[in-house]
């Protein structure tokens, strides 16, 4: 045997290889990114970088149908915009393994909420795992499969930002990680009472949901990622002074500051196993759950009747340390086995300097536009120097809630309303509220930030970039086609280079002078994708296509 250092996220993809998966698919999200950039180019795998999670689901519902072991990768708020599928597909089944990865964000390191996930699980009726540390991450996945396959459901596997970015030592043969080719044969199957869920068919499966989770709480009990650790030297029917129930990296922190005691280590966080919970809590005096965020376990054994130190003694908001788990515990901390570390000026987030964004903030700070935001780098532009953003709710909202605010604002604010939004999110959830706002008749400026890549997440292509996964050529989105297809007025779509400020100006003044729906495109690379552009040989050819774009859409009568 040996080892292998990896990130939480690398050992997912590598138990996914591991397990036979066929299909990968996603959308990118800090913190679960790196999994399918991991998996993407193993041997007998197709990746994709999907427009949205929605449609990732749906890929992988339809790859499992057919036979094909698949893992859907997304942070925790992108399960919100696939929610849609997920509660159906859980009726459905879904034949071949379907593991669908939430990487929650305690803390809100790069998020705009702080969800758990875990409600999910409990809500749609699948179950979830939830691994604490890179070993586990990889058994897991492959122990998702089998459970996705052996009870006909889709399985989440819950990561969180701690463990997806830390890498921790796995063990692999002296040959190195084997593959296992998965059990079923490719081929779809016609059944649609099963698989066509109108009422009629969706009442039967409702019963057979309930039935499947009956046979779940039964099979957790002894599931081999649930385990209690007893204390050395503890006695058969000794009780312990306090015992801990806990699941994922705040397992970690119990082992390190209550290192001895006893501890119930979750693996399947739901359902959870009522009969193993009942015998731990029945050999301790006292029971502390240890978990991050909502008090998911604690509210269970508590309607089962089991009596536990929870949320009293453990905050619900951010990330654990050893030092919130020891407080809580009422146990001192051990002492340090490093030297202190230093203090670090704290790096204050911004746009990068000379980023193709930044002139546009400028503009619409100095002009007075309210600003509706969306999610990307350009999400910064709230920051100083700009202070040119007002809103910001999800993927896509910037153009449709600018069509909100235009609907009620005071006529000294009508016109002076812009939305803001980048070329992955526009191509994500942005165009659906462009079609609506020219469907309904609506006023406003809509501006789409296009650097090339989705760059707040690693510089990943998207369908307006002209590459796939891989940096393979595919087609791009066509502004002016999509324009007249929706029947945008003649005259009010306008492209300009981002870094020609004189245009941007001049772009933003004109179309701010015209009624009714008004599309500005700023192109602009971002700078650390060209970089990788020059470096592979694609820097030129990208410029070019964005000069002649430029080129052909006058802006106010006049070429730019």
């Amino acid at each position: 045997m040996r080892t292998r250092l990896l990130s939480g996220n690398e050992a997912v993809a590598l138990g996914a290889w591991e397990a036979g998966v066929v299909v990968g698919c996603g959308y990118p999200g800090t913190p679960s990114t790196e999994i399918l950039e991991a998996l993407a180019g193993k041997p007998g795998v197709y990746t994709e970088w999907s427009v949205n999670e929605k449609v990732a689901l749906e890929v992988g519902v339809g790859a499992a149908l057919a036979g094909g072991r698949t893992l859907v990768t997304m942070k925790h708020v992108g399960v919100n915009v696939a929610a849609d599928p997920l509660f159906t597909a859980s009726y459905t089944g879904v034949r071949a393994g379907l593991v669908i990865v939430t990487a929650d964000d305690p803390e809100l390191h790069s998020s705009q909420n702080e969800q758990d996930n875990r409600n999910y699980a409990i809500a749609a009726k699948v179950p979830m795992l939830e691994p604490a540390d890179s070993q586990e991450a990889r058994e897991f996945t492959r122990m998702a499969f089998e459970l996705s396959e052996e009870f006909d459901t889709p399985v989440f596997l819950r990561l969180t930002t701690r463990l997806s970015h830390s890498k921790s030592l796995i063990t692999v043969s002296a040959d190195g990680p084997q593959r296992t080719e998965a059990p079923l044969a490719a081929g779809f199957e016609p059944n649609p009472r099963k698989y066509v869920m109108i009422p009629g068919h969706a009442r039967a499966r409702r019963v057979a949901v309930e039935e499947r989770t009956l046979r779940l709480r039964s099979a957790v009990e002894t599931h081999p990622a649930n385990r209690i650790e007893w204390p050395e030297g503890l006695a058969t029917d000794a009780v312990a002074e306090f015992g801990v129930i806990t699941s994922g990296i705040p397992y970690s922190y119990v082992a390190e500051v209550a290192a001895g005691a006893p501890v119930l280590k979750l693996g399947v966080v739901h359902p959870l196993p009522r009969s193993l919970v009942t015998e731990f809590a029945a050999r301790v005096k006292r029971l502390y759950v240890v978990e991050e965020l909502d008090p998911v376990i604690e509210t269970q054994l508590k309607a089962w009747g089991v009596d536990c130190i929870g949320r009293e003694a453990f905050p619900g908001i951010g990330e654990f340390t050893p030092t919130i788990v020891a407080d809580g515990l009422g146990l001192p901390l051990p002492k340090p086995t490093v030297a202190p570390q230093l203090e670090v000026a704290v790096r204050r987030p911004g746009l990068c300097p000379g980023c193709p964004h930044d002139h546009v903030f400028t503009e619409l700070n100095r002009l007075g536009f309210i600003v509706s935001g969306d999610i990307g780098c350009y999400s910064l532009g709230v920051l100083p120097p700009y202070n040119a953003m007002d809103t910001l709710l999800d993927m896509g909202a910037s153009l449709t809630m600018a069509q909100g605010m235009d609907l009620v604002v005071p006529e000294a604010q009508r016109g002076r309303i812009a939305a803001v939004i980048g070329d992955s999110t526009f191509a994500h959830s942005g165009i659906t509220g462009l079609l609506n706002a020219v469907w309904n008749g609506r006023d406003g400026l809509y501006i789409v930030l296009d650097n090339g890549t989705t760059a707040m997440t690693g510089m990943q292509p998207n369908p307006l970039s002209g590459e796939r996964m891989g940096r393979a050529d595919a087609p791009a989105l066509d502004y002016e086609s999509l324009a007249k297809a929706i029947h945008l007025p003649d005259g009010h779509l306008a492209m300009v280079d981002a870094y020609d400020t004189t245009a941007i100006s001049e772009a933003i003044e004109h179309l701010s002078e015209l009624t009714g729906v008004r599309l500005l495109v700023v192109l602009g690379l971002c700078l650390i994708e060209g970089q990788k552009l020059k470096r592979i040989e694609k820097l030129d050819l990208k410029k070019t296509v964005r000069r002649e774009l430029v080129r052909n859409h006058p802006v106010g009568g006049a070429h730019v």
